[in-house]
Protein backbone atom coordinates (compact mmCIF):
# COMPACT_ATOMS: atom_id res chain seq x y z
CA UNK A 1 0.00 0.00 0.00
CA UNK A 2 1.07 3.82 -0.84
CA UNK A 3 0.98 6.28 1.71
CA UNK A 4 -0.26 9.63 -0.23
CA UNK A 5 2.77 11.92 -0.35
CA UNK A 6 2.21 15.16 2.50
CA UNK A 7 0.68 18.28 0.42
CA UNK A 8 3.23 20.90 0.73
CA UNK A 9 1.61 24.46 2.61
CA UNK A 10 2.49 27.27 1.10
CA UNK A 11 3.46 30.39 2.81
CA UNK A 12 3.78 34.23 2.39
CA UNK A 13 6.19 34.99 5.52
CA UNK A 14 6.63 38.98 5.62
CA UNK A 15 10.31 39.68 5.86
CA UNK A 16 11.53 43.12 7.38
CA UNK A 17 14.97 41.94 7.99
CA UNK A 18 14.87 42.42 12.05
CA UNK A 19 14.47 39.86 14.83
CA UNK A 20 11.35 39.13 14.92
CA UNK A 21 10.43 38.02 11.37
CA UNK A 22 14.11 36.24 11.04
CA UNK A 23 12.74 34.03 13.82
CA UNK A 24 8.97 33.86 12.26
CA UNK A 25 11.04 32.81 8.95
CA UNK A 26 12.97 30.08 10.52
CA UNK A 27 9.86 28.44 11.98
CA UNK A 28 7.69 28.12 9.42
CA UNK A 29 11.01 26.54 7.45
CA UNK A 30 11.39 24.03 10.29
CA UNK A 31 7.10 23.51 9.71
CA UNK A 32 8.46 22.62 6.30
CA UNK A 33 6.51 25.63 4.82
CA UNK A 34 7.15 26.14 0.98
CA UNK A 35 8.41 29.79 1.57
CA UNK A 36 7.48 32.99 -0.15
CA UNK A 37 9.07 35.96 1.52
CA UNK A 38 7.70 39.37 0.98
CA UNK A 39 9.07 42.37 2.19
CA UNK A 40 8.59 45.91 1.31
CA UNK A 41 10.39 49.04 0.31
CA UNK A 42 8.01 51.22 1.88
CA UNK A 43 9.87 54.91 1.73
CA UNK A 44 11.78 53.64 5.34
CA UNK A 45 14.07 56.01 6.29
CA UNK A 46 17.12 54.24 5.39
CA UNK A 47 18.19 50.76 3.53
CA UNK A 48 19.46 48.61 5.80
CA UNK A 49 16.82 46.81 6.76
CA UNK A 50 16.01 45.53 3.14
CA UNK A 51 19.41 44.71 2.82
CA UNK A 52 19.09 42.91 5.87
CA UNK A 53 15.83 40.83 4.59
CA UNK A 54 18.07 39.82 1.44
CA UNK A 55 20.22 38.57 3.53
CA UNK A 56 18.15 36.47 5.73
CA UNK A 57 16.28 35.40 2.98
CA UNK A 58 19.36 33.65 1.23
CA UNK A 59 20.49 32.63 4.88
CA UNK A 60 16.96 30.59 5.51
CA UNK A 61 16.29 29.70 1.61
CA UNK A 62 13.12 30.57 0.41
CA UNK A 63 11.18 29.77 -2.64
CA UNK A 64 10.67 33.18 -3.68
CA UNK A 65 11.80 36.62 -2.63
CA UNK A 66 9.23 39.30 -3.59
CA UNK A 67 10.28 42.81 -2.82
CA UNK A 68 7.48 45.13 -3.10
CA UNK A 69 7.76 49.39 -3.83
CA UNK A 70 5.37 51.93 -2.58
CA UNK A 71 5.81 55.62 -0.81
CA UNK A 72 4.22 55.82 2.10
CA UNK A 73 6.66 59.27 2.29
CA UNK A 74 4.03 60.80 1.08
CA UNK A 75 1.55 60.72 3.94
CA UNK A 76 4.35 61.10 6.44
CA UNK A 77 3.27 61.30 9.64
CA UNK A 78 5.69 59.05 11.16
CA UNK A 79 9.64 58.90 12.38
CA UNK A 80 9.85 56.29 10.13
CA UNK A 81 8.76 58.12 6.89
CA UNK A 82 9.78 61.98 7.48
CA UNK A 83 12.04 64.06 8.40
CA UNK A 84 10.38 63.95 11.99
CA UNK A 85 12.89 62.58 15.18
CA UNK A 86 12.98 59.28 16.15
CA UNK A 87 12.89 59.03 19.60
CA UNK A 88 16.17 57.80 21.71
CA UNK A 89 16.44 56.66 24.80
CA UNK A 90 12.63 56.77 26.32
CA UNK A 91 11.44 55.92 29.53
CA UNK A 92 8.06 55.48 28.26
CA UNK A 93 7.93 52.67 26.01
CA UNK A 94 4.65 50.71 25.42
CA UNK A 95 3.07 53.89 26.72
CA UNK A 96 0.64 55.24 24.12
CA UNK A 97 1.14 55.17 20.52
CA UNK A 98 4.58 55.91 19.50
CA UNK A 99 5.71 58.24 17.02
CA UNK A 100 7.35 55.69 15.07
CA UNK A 101 4.06 54.51 14.45
CA UNK A 102 3.69 54.29 10.19
CA UNK A 103 0.10 54.95 10.05
CA UNK A 104 -1.96 51.77 8.52
CA UNK A 105 1.48 49.77 7.67
CA UNK A 106 0.38 46.39 8.92
CA UNK A 107 -2.79 47.21 7.26
CA UNK A 108 -1.51 48.04 3.92
CA UNK A 109 1.35 45.27 3.85
CA UNK A 110 -1.49 42.43 4.50
CA UNK A 111 -3.50 43.72 2.00
CA UNK A 112 -0.55 43.49 -0.52
CA UNK A 113 0.42 39.98 1.35
CA UNK A 114 -3.44 38.88 1.03
CA UNK A 115 -3.33 39.79 -3.19
CA UNK A 116 0.14 37.93 -3.48
CA UNK A 117 -1.07 35.11 -1.82
CA UNK A 118 -4.20 34.99 -3.73
CA UNK A 119 -1.91 35.02 -6.99
CA UNK A 120 0.28 32.37 -6.02
CA UNK A 121 -2.32 30.06 -3.98
CA UNK A 122 -0.84 30.15 -0.83
CA UNK A 123 -2.85 28.78 1.96
CA UNK A 124 -1.04 31.20 5.04
CA UNK A 125 0.41 34.38 5.48
CA UNK A 126 2.67 34.62 8.53
CA UNK A 127 3.23 37.92 10.35
CA UNK A 128 5.32 38.75 13.41
CA UNK A 129 3.66 40.84 15.40
CA UNK A 130 3.99 40.39 19.57
CA UNK A 131 3.29 40.83 22.81
CA UNK A 132 5.89 43.18 22.85
CA UNK A 133 4.73 45.93 19.51
CA UNK A 134 1.35 45.44 20.54
CA UNK A 135 0.90 47.40 23.66
CA UNK A 136 1.83 50.43 21.57
CA UNK A 137 0.86 49.58 17.66
CA UNK A 138 -2.75 48.98 17.36
CA UNK A 139 -1.90 46.95 14.01
CA UNK A 140 0.32 44.25 15.92
CA UNK A 141 -2.91 43.59 18.42
CA UNK A 142 -5.17 40.30 18.73
CA UNK A 143 -8.19 41.99 17.45
CA UNK A 144 -6.49 43.30 14.49
CA UNK A 145 -4.90 40.47 12.97
CA UNK A 146 -8.94 38.16 14.07
CA UNK A 147 -10.53 41.40 12.22
CA UNK A 148 -8.35 41.74 9.40
CA UNK A 149 -8.92 37.79 9.61
CA UNK A 150 -12.36 38.29 8.83
CA UNK A 151 -11.75 41.21 6.19
CA UNK A 152 -9.35 38.52 4.05
CA UNK A 153 -13.00 35.60 3.86
CA UNK A 154 -15.21 38.20 3.04
CA UNK A 155 -13.46 40.56 0.85
CA UNK A 156 -11.13 38.26 -1.54
CA UNK A 157 -11.94 34.97 -3.72
CA UNK A 158 -10.28 32.49 -2.00
CA UNK A 159 -11.44 33.88 1.12
CA UNK A 160 -14.97 33.55 0.43
CA UNK A 161 -14.53 30.33 -1.29
CA UNK A 162 -12.58 28.95 1.08
CA UNK A 163 -11.47 31.13 4.22
CA UNK A 164 -7.65 31.31 3.10
CA UNK A 165 -5.51 32.55 3.11
CA UNK A 166 -4.97 32.14 6.99
CA UNK A 167 -3.51 34.38 9.08
CA UNK A 168 -0.47 32.75 11.45
CA UNK A 169 1.24 34.92 14.17
CA UNK A 170 3.15 32.35 16.26
CA UNK A 171 5.11 35.30 18.14
CA UNK A 172 2.41 37.40 19.21
CA UNK A 173 2.31 35.93 23.00
CA UNK A 174 5.76 36.11 22.70
CA UNK A 175 8.44 38.38 24.83
CA UNK A 176 11.86 39.69 23.11
CA UNK A 177 13.30 37.06 25.09
CA UNK A 178 11.14 33.92 23.92
CA UNK A 179 11.73 35.06 20.33
CA UNK A 180 15.38 35.26 20.75
CA UNK A 181 15.13 31.99 22.70
CA UNK A 182 13.11 30.21 19.79
CA UNK A 183 15.47 31.57 17.26
CA UNK A 184 18.41 30.52 18.97
CA UNK A 185 16.78 26.96 19.02
CA UNK A 186 15.95 27.20 15.13
CA UNK A 187 20.01 28.80 14.35
CA UNK A 188 18.61 32.08 13.51
CA UNK A 189 22.16 33.98 12.88
CA UNK A 190 20.61 37.21 14.20
CA UNK A 191 24.22 38.77 12.93
CA UNK A 192 22.26 39.46 9.87
CA UNK A 193 19.37 40.91 10.94
CA UNK A 194 18.36 44.77 11.81
CA UNK A 195 16.32 46.37 14.04
CA UNK A 196 17.49 49.90 14.76
CA UNK A 197 14.94 52.62 13.65
CA UNK A 198 17.81 55.40 12.92
CA UNK A 199 20.80 53.47 11.31
CA UNK A 200 24.44 55.49 11.44
CA UNK A 201 25.72 55.82 7.66
CA UNK A 202 27.68 52.86 8.05
CA UNK A 203 24.46 50.59 8.88
CA UNK A 204 25.63 50.89 12.62
CA UNK A 205 22.42 50.62 15.37
CA UNK A 206 21.95 53.69 17.27
CA UNK A 207 21.67 51.67 20.83
CA UNK A 208 19.19 54.59 21.91
CA UNK A 209 16.06 54.02 19.94
CA UNK A 210 13.43 51.91 20.97
CA UNK A 211 13.77 49.20 18.56
CA UNK A 212 17.72 48.67 19.80
CA UNK A 213 16.62 49.17 23.71
CA UNK A 214 13.88 46.31 23.37
CA UNK A 215 16.52 44.37 21.10
CA UNK A 216 18.96 44.75 23.94
CA UNK A 217 17.29 44.10 26.41
CA UNK A 218 15.72 40.96 24.77
CA UNK A 219 19.13 39.54 24.11
CA UNK A 220 20.29 39.75 27.84
CA UNK A 221 17.05 38.44 29.21
CA UNK A 222 18.35 35.33 27.60
CA UNK A 223 21.27 35.32 28.08
CA UNK A 224 22.37 35.45 24.70
CA UNK A 225 25.30 37.34 23.26
CA UNK A 226 24.39 40.25 21.68
CA UNK A 227 25.68 40.22 17.83
CA UNK A 228 24.30 43.52 16.80
CA UNK A 229 26.97 46.07 15.37
CA UNK A 230 26.32 49.61 17.68
CA UNK A 231 27.31 52.87 16.72
CA UNK A 232 30.46 53.82 19.31
CA UNK A 233 28.54 55.32 22.49
CA UNK A 234 28.16 59.15 22.21
CA UNK A 235 27.54 59.07 18.90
Amino acid sequence: MTSTPRKVVRAVVLLSGGLDSATLLALAKSESRELLALTFDYGQRHRVELEAAGRVADRTGVHELKRFELDLKQFGGSALTSSMEVPKESDVIGVGIPVTYVPARNMIFLSIAVAFAEVRDAEEIWIGVNTVDFSGYPDCRPDFIAAFQRVVETGTRSGSETGIPRLVTPLIDLSKREIIELGVRLGVDYSITHSCYDPDEEGRACRRCDACVLRRHGFEAAGVADPTKYAPEGV
